[in-house]
């Protein structure tokens, strides 16, 4: 059977992901197992791009020339047992969602795109609302098996192979041994998703979870999953001053209530929400927002019982009180039908804000939304935000803020009207960035880096400790042919 196509013009969609930008490639194939995925990479020597669904916001997925390795065939759930789901990487994190269902379990990082695959969601240690309780993808994580670039198969198993300080020995099944030294440096203590993880002692499968596809194929996937909570439960708050909303944050996550997720929407969202809703059928089924709605906390509760549940909310009213708000102008969801309401709610804004674009594009077709992805310490939320404002009202730039607000991660989304907008808000972005390292935190919380954030990157490690992340990639890639362009300038032909 042949395994590598050449790459023809009905192919060209591959060629993008959700990043907005373009390459190109040579050939393509789509296999079905770790065993084809070996074969492929020992018979080919040029660049090779691993895809999955094209989800990514930092052009990842997008091939600078080579071969297209789309992993998207690799759909088969091997087994659910003691909590622990086997898996190829190209399943998407619907179906799995969809299926664990049927055993009363879940995944529960739960990263917002849905239709994402497993594969990818590993390699960039992907996260979501519920993050702010059970972390990213990382501790969830407790097998997987890689295909190095030579074709060379390492099978990991969570506990079973750790470095020795920062040495390490790694075996592969055809009994290859790599081994050699993980540079020393500090990562930022927040949530982050930007360059190698390392530290002292680690667990090796963790060198491979958020490397960006740089040091392997990640083909099979062993997660841990757990019961559904026995009650979920969710309210949406609405303040009339962003400074009660930060209170109301900051109030509940340090309470009893110990929330899942805590998803924010500035007073910017809430009017695009409106005026959408208004001029555009599309999104007619939108709940349907008061003017005195001015900004708005998604929290989310998970109990072990009715009492507890109705403990939380209790404390959670008591929050909202002592924080302005009014309990008569907030939303709850129990059912599944209030679920879905707010889901629709939560992933209407970044959709309207692509739909802006998409419009604005139409005259200056080089525009892209600027997406900010950075987190800072607890003790910085109300600074980043007071920078955030200052410098975008000065500016005169359009915005929303939205997202991850418990872990101090929320998405700025510059909506530029014209190319010297677009060059301002990248300005912007820039001297954010800066700020945000200086005070401990990290440009890319849950995207990456990919392409698109390279040089954010280098404001966070300094040039020998990217040497040295490059010296790990080498390591394992010493003919630098797989993924090339993300993370590092190396090997890279534009």
């Amino acid at each position: 059977m042949q395994l590598i196509t050449a790459f023809l013009e009905r192919d060209t969609d591959l060629l993008k992901d959700e990043s907005r930008m373009s390459g190109y490639a040579d050939s393509l194939s789509f296999p079905r197992s770790t065993e084809e995925v070996s074969k492929i990479l020992k018979s080919t020597n040029e660049k090779v791009t691993v895809q999955g669904n094209r989800t990514g916001l930092t052009g990842g997925a997008v091939p600078y020339g080579g071969h297209i390795l789309n992993i998207t065939r690799m759909t088969e759930i091997f087994s659910v047992e003691d909590n622990i789901v086997h898996c190829q990487a190209g399943l998407l994190l619907s179906d799995l969602t969809k299926y664990l269902k049927e055993f009363n379990l879940f995944l529960p990082p739960d990263p917002t795109e849905k239709s994402a695959c497993l594969g990818g969601m590993v390699a960039c240690n992907a996260s979501g609302a519920r993050t702010l309780r059970y972390g990213p993808f990382r501790p969830w994580v407790l097998g997987l098996t890689i295909v190095l670039p030579d074709g060379e198969i390492v099978e990991l198993e969570r506990g079973e192979v750790f470095a020795n300080g920062y040495d390490f020995k790694l075996k592969t099944q055809s009994g290859k041994v790599i081994s050699a030294s993980l540079p020393e440096y500090q990562m930022p203590q927040v949530k982050n998703a930007a360059g190698l993880y390392i530290h002292e002692d680690m667990d090796l499968i963790d060198l491979f979870i958020g490397s960006e596809g740089v040091l392997g194929v990640i083909t099979e996937i062993k997660l841990k999953v757990i019961r559904l909570p026995e009650k979920v439960v969710a309210v949406t708050s609405f303040f009339e001053t962003e400074k009660s909303a930060l209170d109301f944050v900051d109030m509940s996550r340090n309470s009893n209530v110990h929330p899942a997720a805590l998803e924010y929407f500035d007073e910017n969202s809430l009017e695009m929400l409106r005026n959408e809703r208004q001029s555009n059928p599309s999104f007619i089924d939108l709940q349907e927002l008061p003017e005195n709605y001015y900004t708005a906390v998604y929290l989310e509760i998970h109990a072990n019982s009715k009492e507890e549940q109705d403990q939380m909310l209790q404390e959670v009213a008591d929050i909202i009180t002592e924080c302005g708000g009014n309990s008569a102008h907030t939303w709850l969801a129990i059912t599944q039908s209030d679920f879905d309401n707010l889901q629709y709610f939560r992933h209407a804004t970044p959709e309207i804000v692509n739909l802006t674009i998409d419009r604005r594009r139409k005259e200056y077709p080089k525009l892209t939304k600027l997406g900010t992805d950075m987190a800072v310490p607890d003790d910085r939320l109300y600074d980043v935000m007071n920078l955030y404002r200052s410098d975008l009202e000065k500016a005169g730039l359009e915005y929303v803020i939205f997202g991850h607000i418990g872990d101090n991660h929320l998405h700025v989304n510059i909506i530029p009207r014209n190319e010297a907008e677009y060059n301002l808000g990248k300005a912007l972005y820039l001297d954010w960035s800066k700020q945000i390292v200086s005070w401990g935190g990290t440009v890319s919380a849950e995207h990456g880096i990919g392409k698109f954030k390279i040089d954010f990157l280098k404001l966070m490690y300094q040039e020998e400790t990217i040497s040295e992340m490059v010296r790990i990639k080498e390591l394992f890639d010493k003919d630098l042919i797989l993924n090339i362009g993300n993370l590092f300038k190396v090997g890279e032909r534009v």
